[in-house]
């Protein structure tokens, strides 16, 4: 079964970091681009971060110089580390790739919550 994971939410005080991670699992070619989005509570879900298969990342305006997207292509592993948190940040960060099974479609994780306390 091919699917995506996410983990590394949880509670954090305002400054603090968080590093997320998404794996990708199952009978997969390769991972192609990775994205994290955010929803916070009563908005609808955004796009925060992004990284493309050769590793180029844009962000967020709002996340820029605070939020770095990564990812290891031999593990099916993105990243994305979380600095100088805010209480806006707080939501549900879910993943979403492109899986080659071999076709290409795109996957998303459950989510992960990350709840930044001020």
């Amino acid at each position: 079964q091919v699917q995506l994971v996410e983990s590394g939410g949880g509670l954090v005080q305002t400054g603090g970091s968080l590093r997320l991670t998404c794996k990708a699992s199952g009978n997969i070619a390769r991972l192609g681009a990775v994205e994290w989005h955010r929803q916070a509570p009563g908005r609808q879900r955004e796009l925060v971060a992004r990284i493309s298969r050769t590793g180029k990342s844009t962000y967020a305006d709002d996340v820029q110089d605070r939020f770095v997207i990564s990812r290891d292509n031999d593990e099916k592993t993105a990243f994305l580390e979380m600095n100088n948190l805010k209480p806006e940040d707080t939501g549900v960060y879910y993943c979403r790739a492109t899986l080659w099974t071999p076709t290409a479609d795109y996957y998303w994780g459950q989510g992960t919550n990350v709840t930044v306390a001020s």
